[in-house]
């Protein structure tokens, strides 16, 4: 890509995420279609052992085998997810600056610190989500507390105490009110974490300097990520939408017929998801790394720095001084390019 080192509005940041994802398409649908094609092909397996099951007899085994296949691969889902947005950020970063990216070098360059990306992400989302996650768990257990103490779930059919599911009521909506403030501070945690995994891929930070850093670049620009974010989100959605309408209905269909989706169609489902997935998921996370450079742009004169290494003059101690991050690029892995790679 021909960089061209300046602060960008929203509108020309959306413009140039649009024109990086398509002149590098197959690189970054790469990237991300080997989270996809785990998902697929854990997916598959659910759906085969699922059907097996069913045509043996054996429905009532059904939820204990999809509980315990959820535990066994929610966190094989969560590295995999977390390695496929590192691999995607490291990508972007370096074909933003004009140097060569492959899919191979993207996924090798992150490997040896796949561990602090996930500890990133494990405290930016505990943090993020703590106020939620703790009025949903009182919620819960007041809920059962008071409702099995007053025989609410014993006898559902006889209606139990009238004052007591009244009491349940008025605490529901209490959760209710009560979770309009914890999202606003979810929504406003995540814009200020939202550059993190960047800045931890680019300038090689520890998980928590890599969040107070995205707290400062974030800094009086929340509001332009929350936008450029929430379009991004609805070409997501509405391309997902395009792609799983039929099995939508399909669904809607066969439960109105109290029958499931016949096995072909599920595995189509799954396939069309394979590549909605692989297509539309690099889109935020390269979007937020060129706001990544842009707030960098505006508060630390990163063209400037870049500029200057380019000519092969000294800046970290310019960058020290100047109270900015020292500029650090690791060069992609010396590996022979691959079909799927891209080099702009």
């Amino acid at each position: 890509m021909e960089t061209n080192l300046r602060p960008l509005s929203l509108g020309e940041i959306l413009d140039r995420t649009a024109q990086l994802y398509r002149n590098n398409f197959i690189l970054f649908a790469g990237i991300a279609s080997v989270y996809a094609g785990i998902v697929l092909v854990l997916n598959l397996v659910q759906i085969g052992v699922t059907s097996l099951l069913t045509s043996l007899h054996m429905a009532k085994e059904l939820p204990l085998f999809l509980g315990g296949w959820l535990l066994l691969i929610f966190p094989l889902l969560i590295i995999c997810a977390g390695a496929a947005v590192a691999a995607n950020n490291r990508a972007v970063a370096w074909v933003y600056l004009s140097q060569p990216a492959s899919i191979r070098g993207a996924y090798l360059s992150i490997l040896p610190r796949l561990g602090r990306y996930l500890w990133l992400m494990a405290i930016a989302a505990f943090i993020v989500y703590l106020p939620f996650g703790v009025i949903f768990a009182v919620y819960l257990v007041f809920v059962f507390a008071y409702g099995g103490s007053k025989g609410l779930f014993a006898h559902p059919a006889a209606g139990g105490d009238p004052k007591a599911a009244m009491v349940l009521g008025c605490a529901t909506g209490i959760f209710v009110l009560l979770c309009i403030p914890a999202v606003i501070y979810a929504i406003v945690m995540a814009l200020r974490y939202s550059l993190a995994v960047p800045a931890l891929v680019v300038e090689d930070l520890k998980a928590r300097k890599a969040l107070r850093r995205s707290v400062e670049l974030s800094r009086g620009s929340l509001g332009r990520i929350f936008v450029m974010g929430l379009l991004i989100s609805i070409i997501q959605i509405g391309l997902a939408l395009v792609t799983q309408i039929f099995f939508v209905i399909a669904a809607f269909k066969a439960a109105a017929h109290h029958g499931v989706l016949p096995l072909w169609v599920q595995v189509a489902q799954q396939i069309v998801g394979f590549f909605t997935n692989s297509f539309i998921g690099p889109m935020y996370a390269t979007g937020l790394t060129l706001f990544y450079y842009d707030q960098r742009i505006r508060k630390e004169g990163f063209d400037i720095e870049w500029m200057m290494q380019a000519a092969g003059m000294t800046v970290p101690a310019l960058a020290a001084e100047a109270g900015a991050a020292p500029l650090n690029v690791p060069e992609p892995p010396s590996a022979p390019e691959e079909p799927g790679s891209a080099n702009e």
